[in-house]
C-alpha cells in the first residue's frame, strides 16, 4: 500500500505542477543535489556536496539534497519533493540519472536537471563532462618517470573511462619500458573488489597505482602507504591522506562546476546541451607534488600542462 500511495502522489504533483507554471522564470528559486550513496562516501560525494553548500552561500538561496538515490522509482519521488520544495535546479551526481532526468524532464518545463559524463541532453537537461583523457595522460607520465620496477598500475571503475587510454599513452611516452597492468570492476563503490585488484598488481610488482573511481580510490591510497609504493590521487588532492606514497593528484574540481552552472542558470544562459571542461577551463588541474617527486621534473610537468592549457595539444601531439 506505501508504494501505491507514493505513486498516488507523485503523479498528483506531476499533474499539479505541469499544469500551472509554479515557479517564477528567469531565475534560480532554490538548488537540489541527488546522490547515489551519501555525502561522505567518497571524494566525489564530498565535492558534490560542498558545491552545493558554496551555491547557498553565493546565491543565498535554499539548497537541498537527497542521498541514496538510486532507482527510478527514488528518482521520481526526490524530484517531486524537491520541486515542492521550490527546487527549480536540480543536480545529479552520476552519469545514472541522465537517462532518467530525460523521462520525467517534459513533466518539469520550469525545471533545469543537470547531471555528469553523459550523452543526452534536452531543452532542460544538460550534461556536464570532464575531458579525462589528458589528467590520465599527466597521470600517466607521473608513473612512468617515478616507477623503479617498470611496472605500474591503473584500476577503474569502467572500461569507457578516458583516464584509461590517458594513463597508457602518457607512462609509455615518459617510459617506453613500462609495462602497464589494468583491471576494473563496472562499479564505483566496490571497494573489496579494488583491493583484489591491487593485490593482484603488487604481485606483478607494480610500484606505482592509480585508483580512478569513488570509494575505492581512498582504500587503494592507503593500502599502498601500508606496503610502501607510490599512487596517484583521484578528484581531490589526496596527498595530505596518505603523504608518504601520493605523488600527486588529477584534481576534478565539481564544487567549483557547480558554482558557475548555477550561476549560468541564474542568468538564463545555461543551455540544455553536452558541455565538457578541461585544465583550459580551470576544472581539472594537478595537485600539489610529493617531495619525492624530483624539482626538475615537477618544472616540466608544470611546462607539459601550460603548454596543454595554451595549445589543446598532449606532449605526445606535439
Amino acid at each position: 500500500m506505501k508504494k501505491i500511495i507514493n505513486v498516488l502522489l507523485y503523479t498528483t504533483l506531476i499533474f499539479i505542477l505541469s499544469g500551472c507554471s509554479y515557479f517564477e522564470t528567469g531565475q534560480i528559486q532554490n538548488a537540489g543535489l541527488l546522490i547515489d550513496t551519501s555525502i561522505d562516501d567518497s571524494a566525489w560525494s564530498k565535492k558534490g556536496y560542498k558545491g552545493l553548500l558554496q551555491i547557498e552561500k553565493e546565491l543565498e538561496i535554499e539548497v537541498f539534497y537527497k542521498e541514496e538515490v538510486v532507482t527510478k522509482a527514488d528518482i521520481n519521488n526526490a524530484v517531486a519533493e524537491l520541486v515542492q520544495d521550490g527546487v527549480n535546479l536540480i543536480f545529479g551526481h552520476s552519469n545514472m540519472y541522465g537517462s532518467h532526468f530525460m523521462e520525467i524532464a517534459d513533466l518539469y518545463p520550469d525545471v533545469h536537471f543537470v547531471y555528469f559524463n553523459g550523452g543526452n541532453y534536452a531543452e532542460n537537461v544538460t550534461s556536464l563532462n570532464f575531458s579525462a583523457h589528458a589528467m590520465g595522460f599527466f597521470a600517466g607520465m607521473v608513473a612512468g618517470e617515478m616507477t623503479t620496477t617498470d611496472s605500474v598500475g591503473i584500476i577503474a571503475a569502467y572500461l569507457w573511462q578516458p583516464e584509461i587510454e590517458g594513463f597508457f599513452e602518457g607512462a609509455k611516452y615518459q617510459n617506453p619500458s613500462a609495462e602497464i597492468e589494468f583491471d576494473y570492476m563496472s562499479n564505483w563503490n566496490d571497494t573489496d573488489t579494488a583491493l583484489n585488484i591491487y593485490d593482484s598488481m603488487r604481485q606483478r610488482e607494480v610500484d606505482v597505482i592509480y585508483p580512478i573511481g569513488d570509494t575505492f580510490s581512498d582504500a587503494i591510497l592507503k593500502k599502498a602507504e601500508e606496503d610502501g609504493i607510490y599512487s596517484i590521487g583521484y578528484i581531490s588532492d589526496q596527498l595530505d591522506m596518505a603523504p608518504k606514497t601520493v605523488l600527486t593528484s588529477t584534481i576534478q574540481h565539481v564544487d567549483k562546476l557547480y558554482t558557475y552552472t548555477a550561476e549560468q542558470f541564474n542568468d538564463n544562459n545555461l543551455e540544455g546541451s553536452i558541455m565538457t571542461f578541461d585544465f583550459q577551463e580551470g576544472y581539472i588541474s594537478l595537485g600539489e607534488f610529493n617531495d619525492s617527486v624530483p624539482e626538475s621534473f615537477q618544472q616540466e610537468m608544470a611546462g607539459h600542462v601550460e603548454k596543454y592549457i595554451e595549445t589543446g595539444l598532449l606532449p605526445n601531439e606535439r
